[in-house]
């Protein structure tokens, strides 16, 4: 059966390049942290309705599978299955880890050769691991930048938050051959491309194909309204880097017509960014 039949979102690029969406569940997010500074009085009414009693909202763990003649890339591997009853709760986790949602869209976890992150918080490295602390894609090679391997595992307080430390340096050892310093072609077509911002190694992913490219920009691009560039959670470490990329970025999306998959939109996480008024749009399709 084919990505189409088994994907909410599928793309094909020609060439061979195919594209598709998995979403590896939903979690519940403080709406004033991804907002950040801007105003209560602006962003409630965008996101009255998604708020539940403890004014959280709906992030989905957005990944992206890409098959090429040349291989199988997955972007992003959500929370995975590791968390406990608590923190799960905690954390208002629902729908199925990327392993599961893999296999229910009929796409082996074992056919990965490359398993390509943003950046290593939680929310989009926690499925490296399956639940009993094993590689979840066993013959997957580990792309992050090395900047980021070296931020998510360092001695700063900050970082308990935001990365599961503990499960990382079980990953470290296979992974750490595949680190990368700024762009790099992955497979022909697929590349990776530093940003910072976010967090001090976060990368974008770039998909060209013959008849258009993908863009997945991580978190400097979660949900709509961050297609403002001003726009930032209050947890981005370097948020002057974020809007010196997220122009950039946007910039040669709008301009080349990319379209562009939102790592954590729930209802219209495909679509493109337009200029407008001088700044720039998220157009849903």
């Amino acid at each position: 059966m084919s990505m189409r039949d088994t994907n909410d979102w599928f793309a094909n690029l020609g060439g061979g390049t195919r594209v598709a969406l998995v979403v590896a569940g939903t979690f519940r997010s403080d709406a004033g942290v991804l907002l950040g500074s801007v105003p209560w009085t602006t962003w409630n009414p965008m996101v009255a309705a998604e708020l539940d009693e403890h004014r959280r909202l709906r992030q989905a763990l957005n990944c992206l599978l890409i098959e090429s003649p040349a291989g199988r890339v997955l972007v992003e591997t959500g929370i995975g299955e590791r968390l406990d009853e608590k923190a799960t709760k905690m954390r208002g986790m629902e729908g199925l880890p990327v392993l599961d949602a893999m296999r229910a869209a009929r796409f082996n976890p074992e056919s990965v050769d490359i398993v390509a992150l943003s950046h290593l918080h939680f929310d989009h490295a926690g499925g490296l691991l399956d639940r009993a602390g094993q590689r979840a894609f066993a013959r997957a090679t580990i792309v992050a930048q090395r900047a980021e391997w070296e931020v998510a595992l360092s001695d700063n307080s900050r970082n308990a938050a935001g990365y599961d430390q503990a499960d990382l340096r079980l990953v470290r050892p296979f992974a750490e051959a595949d680190m990368v310093d700024g762009q790099r072609e992955l497979l022909p077509g697929v590349s990776v491309v530093a940003t910072s911002g976010h967090t001090g190694g976060h990368q974008a992913i770039i998909v060209r194909g013959q008849t258009g490219t993908v863009g997945f920009f991580g978190d400097l691009c979660m949900r709509p309204w961050n297609t403002n560039p001003t726009w930032l959670p209050s947890f981005d470490d370097f948020p002057l880097q974020s809007v010196d990329a997220k122009e950039d970025l946007f910039a040669q999306a709008a301009d080349e017509g990319w379209r562009i998959v939102l790592s954590h939109e729930a209802v219209t996480p495909i679509g493109r960014i337009v200029r407008a008024d001088g700044a720039y749009r998220f157009i849903a399709e």
